[in-house]
């Protein structure tokens, strides 16, 4: 099914002057039947039966239209854009696309003003089927339920502002969350994306975050990440300190160093056996 808003990887049906035609579903099955992209976007060499990944939206004309160039943000994604022009409808957004992006004055929460930078969530309003932008960022994020995070899990981070005590980030286009001033050595931009952790989930179910884990902290997560996986496979692994650095990587996403380096403390502490064959959960209950 393709995705309005979202990268999706199409197959060339037919080729015509002014662009190809790309297979978007059988339109009485709720697809979107043959989706143009103008020629402009043809990569060169291009030809019918290809696929190629394309970003599709609505053009000035309200038509489905497919792209091959990338947006600054996509839908269910936030960004930090500049208003380049305000009309009767709303502030108009340059977020890399030929055709500026809509925030509905009642998605606005000041008046916006052309020439400044605010940070908005992308989404599909469902009535239009139009992509459009929002200021009212909580609408777009969620609480924190118990077991969602743990301590020391890497998470993707984006700067949304500043409060007295730190800086507001957007938790995996999900959650709100605090990076504390300590923990920041050079001050960060609104609209800035960054890799970070979660450095402690709060009894209210709010996030602190941190860039970098301490040495120790790594070694735990890491050791948490190899527990759940055994848990998730049933208790056994055939992986050990042998098998190759892909193999590992593609198990619980560490490298070969720190996947030694945890398996060794869980060994140490009689969390997990090594054998000859892989590792495995033993049972502390016995």
């Amino acid at each position: 099914m393709v995705e309005m808003g979202r990268m999706n990887r199409l197959k060339v049906v037919r080729e015509v002057d002014f662009g190809l035609y790309l297979d978007g579903g059988d339109s009485a099955a709720g697809g979107m039947g043959e989706i143009l992209l103008p020629v402009r976007y043809v990569p060169a060499g291009c030809r019918p039966g290809d696929r190629i990944e394309v970003f599709i939206y609505r053009d000035s004309e309200d038509r489905v239209i497919a792209t091959t160039e990338r947006p600054h943000a996509m839908v269910g994604e936030f960004a930090c854009l500049k208003v380049v022009s305000v009309s009767h409808s709303g502030a108009f957004l340059d977020w890399g696309l030929a055709k500026d992006l809509l925030v509905p004055f009642s998605e606005q929460v000041h008046r916006m003003e052309v020439g400044k930078r605010y940070v908005v969530g992308i989404y599909l309003d469902e009535a239009s089927d139009r992509i459009a932008a929002s200021a009212r960022l909580d609408d777009f994020l969620y609480d924190t339920s118990e077991g969602e995070f743990g301590e020391g899990e890497a998470v993707e981070m984006f700067v949304a502002g500043k409060t007295d005590l730190g800086y507001k980030i957007i938790v995996n286009n999900s959650h709100w969350g605090l990076l504390h001033f300590s923990e920041v050595v050079q001050p960060l931009k609104r609209g800035e994306r960054l890799a970070g952790f979660i450095r402690r989930v709060r009894a209210d179910g709010k996030l602190d975050l941190a860039l970098h884990l301490k040495g120790r902290d790594k070694t735990d997560a890491a050791a948490d990440a190899i527990v759940g996986r055994l848990r998730d496979e049933g208790g056994f692994l055939p992986v050990g300190d042998k098998s190759p650095t892909g193999m590992i990587r593609a198990y619980f996403g560490l490298s070969k160093a720190m996947y030694k380096k945890a398996a060794g403390s869980l060994f140490r502490r009689r969390i997990i056996a090594i054998e000859e064959q892989g590792i495995r959960l033993l049972d502390r209950e016995g």
